[in-house]
C-alpha cells in the first residue's frame, strides 16, 4: 500500500495526516487478502455499499489505470469525492463519470445501464427508456444525442446536490 504520508500533497489536499491514517487503516481493514489494492467484492464488505446498486460504477471511477482494482492511491483520489472540503466542480465531475462510461459523454446508451442499475425491475425498459429520452433532452440544448459534462453540471449543479456527496471519513 505504501506509506499514507508519502503521496503527494496534491493528492491528500483534502485530508490531514490524521483523515489519511485513519483512511489508510480503513483501507489496510477492506483489503482482505492484504494485496494493497481493493477489488469490488473487498468494496462491498463496507455495509454503506452493500446495498448500493452503483458499486460497481463506484469502483469503475475509483480505478483510475483500470486494472480493475483500486490501490491506495486511487482509494484517497476517490474518497476526496466525499470529502466537506472539496469544490463543487469535482463533485459534479465525480456525479458525472457514474453515468460516463467511456468518452466524455453521457449517452442514451450508457444513461439506460447506469439507471437499469439503480431501478433495477422495478420499471419496464420502455418505461425506463421514457425517462431517459426525457432527461438526455433535458440535460441538452442540443439535439445532438449526447450530454457533455458543461450541460450535465448546468444542470446537475443548480440543484446543489452536490451537497448530498457525504464525507465517509
Amino acid at each position: 500500500m505504501g506509506n499514507e504520508s508519502s503521496y503527494p500533497v496534491e493528492m491528500c489536499s483534502h485530508f490531514d495526516q490524521d483523515e489519511i491514517k485513519r483512511l489508510g487503516k480503513r483501507f489496510k481493514k477492506l483489503d482482505s487478502d492484504s494485496s494493497g489494492a481493493l477489488s469490488v467484492e473487498e468494496f462491498m464488505s463496507l455495509p454503506e455499499l452493500q446495498e448500493n446498486p452503483l458499486v460497481q460504477r463506484v469502483t469503475d471511477v475509483f480505478d483510475t489505470d483500470g486494472n480493475r482494482e483500486v490501490d491506495f492511491g486511487e482509494f484517497i483520489l476517490g474518497t476526496s469525492q466525499f470529502s466537506g472540503k472539496g469544490d463543487k466542480e469535482q463533485k459534479l465531475r465525480f456525479a458525472f463519470s457514474i453515468y460516463d462510461m467511456e468518452d466524455g459523454y453521457i449517452f442514451n446508451g450508457e444513461l439506460f445501464q447506469v439507471l437499469t442499475m439503480m431501478v433495477g425491475d422495478n420499471l419496464k425498459d420502455w418505461q425506463l427508456q421514457q425517462l431517459v429520452d426525457k432527461t438526455i433532452i433535458v440535460l441538452g440544448k442540443d439535439r445532438d444525442g449526447k450530454r457533455s459534462f458543461q450541460e450535465f453540471s448546468a444542470v446537475v449543479g443548480s440543484l446543489e446536490s452536490h451537497k448530498t456527496l457525504v464525507t465517509i471519513v
